[in-house]
């Protein structure tokens, strides 16, 4: 058996699969079913039981969606997430470390690695922290949080958040849409994590009013960014002119965090890596801090530590 949910939007989509598709992952394994999430058209494949216990529950969570947006406020339960730097409830699901913590949707985000906890604390002292390490160590997400914390109390008045629209594989030439939408997917992980944070009509609210602004890279030239949190994901597809165009674009009471993963570049052939020449460049820069993270800060599957240590022995 199998059911379809239709949406309306890609926001809806990005806002109803969660951050790094968690409900999908979620229902998948709660209700033992398959699902295929395409063309805002999300289609839940199983037993009939099993099927129609994970459309109710994919329904509830778009009447919350729809009801927030039209300022009804409906509340509907929601699976644990699968961050563990996440805490629902208060909680911890594992012991923290350092002493920046984040309240956020009614949870508690914070670093459980020691790692984790100076990545942290760079950002709350410092105006610029360029942070290296593989996927899910929480370099992006971690920095999304300490934005909108700022952003709350007042520190920062807008939010920027950029990534290089690099073609891996696939031509944006020949993506379908607008230049809106060819750039969108490269977007997509910013989206998700501020859906994860911030109720998803504040979110909306806040991007029609600039306050928070998603764009590529390449808006960003010839602009001074004042007063404003910025992050940089993905730096490491970032070429040399790119990254000193960045750079230089901070302005008055702002910071900026650069995020990248030097063994994940998808720049063509012959082309540096801005962010592996900054290491070397900025070393010594008082104001700016590296962190350094590592697969013993992965909060993801414990399968993907093993993961990025094969390809490590293998890249070598």
């Amino acid at each position: 058996m199998e059911k379809t949910i239709k949406l309306n939007s890609n926001d809806e989509a990005i806002a109803l699969y969660g951050h790094l598709d968690e409900n999908l992952r979620y229902a998948e394994k709660e209700y033992d079913v398959r699902i295929a999430a395409r063309n805002f058209r999300l289609k839940i494949i199983g037993n009939k039981t099993n099927v129609a216990n994970a459309y109710r529950f994919f329904l509830d969570r778009l009447a919350e969606l729809r009801g927030r947006k039209k300022g009804r406020g409906t509340e509907v339960s929601r699976p644990e997430s699968a961050m563990p730097y996440l805490n629902h409830g208060g909680v911890p699901p594992l012991e923290g470390f350092g002493s920046v913590e984040f309240h956020h949707r009614g949870r508690i985000i914070r670093a459980v690695t020691k790692n984790q906890a100076r990545y942290l604390e760079a950002i709350r002292d410092l105006d610029i922290v360029i942070s290296i390490g593989p996927a899910g160590t929480g370099k992006t997400y971690l920095a999304m949080a300490s934005a909108i914390d700022h952003l709350r109390k007042k520190k920062v008045r807008r939010i920027i958040l950029t990534r290089p629209a690099v073609e891996a594989g696939e031509s944006l030439g020949f993506l379908p849409g607008d230049f809106a939408a060819k750039v969108n997917p490269y977007l997509r992980p910013l989206y998700d994590a501020l859906y994860d944070m911030m109720e998803y009509d504040e979110v909306m609210r806040y991007l029609d009013r600039g306050v928070i602004e998603v764009a590529p890279l390449a808006y960003m030239r010839g602009r001074t960014l004042n007063d404003a949190f910025v992050i940089l994901d993905e730096a490491q597809n970032c070429t040399h002119p790119q990254m000193k165009m960045f750079l230089t674009r901070l302005g008055v009471s702002s910071r900026s965090v650069v995020t990248g993963d030097i063994t994940q570049i998808d720049l063509p052939k012959g082309k540096k890596s801005g962010l592996v020449e900054a290491r070397q460049i900025l070393t010594n820069i008082k104001g700016i801090r590296f962190i350094y993270l590592d697969e013993t800060d992965v909060v993801r599957h414990p399968l993907v530590q093993d993961i990025i240590k094969a390809y490590e022995r293998y890249e070598r």
